[in-house]
This record gives structure tokens, sequence and C-alpha cells, in this order.
């Protein structure tokens, strides 16, 4: 059990740290590869949509039958499912738009705007890293509880999430820069932002460890689904939609689903 906590917190932390990615690929490029983030967006939304349905959703459905009978446990699911879309959505609803990690910042923005020491601004950059890390703070949760019941299923949903952190690197970093001048400061806290993340994956431990049993693990399962599900199709394929270059986004979406079919079918 200590190997498979360290080895869920480890996945947990690397998908969060992917956002320093973002941030490095911000400074050190001239555009924005929207042909690889399309491709990247819908394989990361094809591996969470197809996992979430046919693999998490169905664990989270055998443990919750097997322990309350069918009648209560199907409800629980769906309930749990339906319960962690309104989780992700009302954490969206708080935060705003100008600082909502959904609002795409590209590399070329950097050059198109004067950097002006602000303090508002570096207050508004701020914000905009803090926004993110609570947006994030569910999807460690989701990473660890998965890595911890079954490692083959974290590995990919940890790769999933790291993908999808990297446009969001980029949006802490571009703003932050506009504000302050200081690409380290924004590499920093693009870099912090993700540790929301690992941050996530330790509330976890301590909080519902304890309880984890059959009924808790069942919940806490359907809700990743439904965390998984409400990303995938409100940030993740919009994303890939706007980056989007010759139906990009639908291949990296059958091409993520396809992966992660093969994957089960291997290894889980």
């Amino acid at each position: 059990m200590p190997e498979n906590i360290l080895f869920a917190f480890g996945l947990t932390l690397m998908a969060g740290l992917a956002t320093g990615i973002g941030s490095i690929l911000a400074f050190f490029t001239s555009r924005t590869n929207t042909r690889f983030l399309s491709l990247a967006l819908g394989f990361s939304a094809g591996v969470m949509i197809y996992v979430s349905m046919i693999e998490i959703f169905v664990k989270a459905q055998d443990a919750l039958t097997g322990a309350l009978g069918d009648g209560l446990g199907n409800w629980i699911t769906v309930g749990g499912f339906f319960g962690g879309m309104v989780l992700i959505a009302i954490i969206d609803k708080f935060i705003p738009k100008q600082s909502n990690p959904h609002e795409l910042k590209k590399v070329e923005d950097m050059n198109k705007q004067n950097v002006d020491q602000d303090p508002a601004l570096l207050k508004m950059g701020v914000f905009t890293a803090l926004a993110i890390g609570i947006h994030n703070f569910p999807e460690g949760i989701a990473t660890f509880t998965s890595a911890l019941q079954d490692p083959a299923l974290g590995v990919a949903i940890a790769i999933a999430i790291a993908i999808h952190n990297i446009p969001e690197g980029i949006a802490v970093s571009v703003p932050v820069y506009f504000a302050t001048g200081d690409k380290k400061k924004a590499f920093k806290l693009s870099f912090l932002s993700g540790l929301s993340e690992p941050v996530g994956a330790i509330v976890a431990f301590l909080f519902l460890m304890p309880f984890l049993n059959d009924v808790m693990f069942g919940v806490i399962f359907a809700a990743v689904a439904g965390i998984m599900v409400f990303i995938s199709l409100d940030e993740l394929l919009p994303a890939a939609k706007k980056y989007d270059e010759a139906h990009m986004s639908i291949y990296g979406l059958i091409g993520g689903m396809a992966v992660m079919a093969i994957s089960l079918l291997l290894f889980i």
C-alpha cells in the first residue's frame, strides 16, 4: 500500500506540473503549434471520455451495486456521476471569464502587447494562476484516487490531464508576463498553479482514505467519471476546435479513444 500511495502521488505531481511545460513553450517558441495542440487536446478528451464511460463509471457501478444492491447502487452511481459534473461546473461558474483557464492564450500574444509594470495587471495575473489552481484541484483528487485503485488506469488519466495542462500553463504565463515583464515570475506562478493537483491528492489521502470502503470508493469513482466527462466536453474539445486545423481535434479524439481501448484490452 505505501508503494501504491507514492506511485499515485507521483503521477498526480507529474500531471500537475505539466503547466510548467506550457510556460516554457510560451517563452522559448515564437508561435503556438496549433495543429499539435488541437491533436493533443482532442487525444486527451478521447482518453478521458472513453475511460470515464467504459472503465471508471463501470467500476463505480460494480462497487456500489455490490455493496448496496442493484436498485440503490445504480441510483447512487448516477447521482455521483452528475454530482461530479455539478462540482466542476460550480468551480467554473465562480471563475471570472478573463481568468478562466478555458480562455485560450497563444504564444504570439506575448509579442502583440507592450509589457507595462502595472500593479493592477500583476494582480490580474496572480488571480489567473489562482483560478487555474482552484480549477485543477479536483483533477488531483481524480488522478490520485484512480491511480490508487488501478495504477494502469491512473497512468492513462495522468497523461491525459498532463496534456491538457500544457495550454493552461500558457494561459498563466502570458498575462503574468504582460503584468511584470519578468519571465521567471511568470514561470514560477505557472509552475505553482500546477501544485494544486498534488494538493488535491494530499487532501484525498488525508480525508478520504480513512473512510475508503466499497461505497466511498464507488461514489468517488462515479464523481471522477463525471468530472472527466465535463472537462472533456466543456474545456478540451472546445479548446481543440479553437486551435483546430483540418479536423485534427477529431482525429485526436478518435485516436485517444482507440489507444485507451487497446490499453484496456491489453493491460487493465
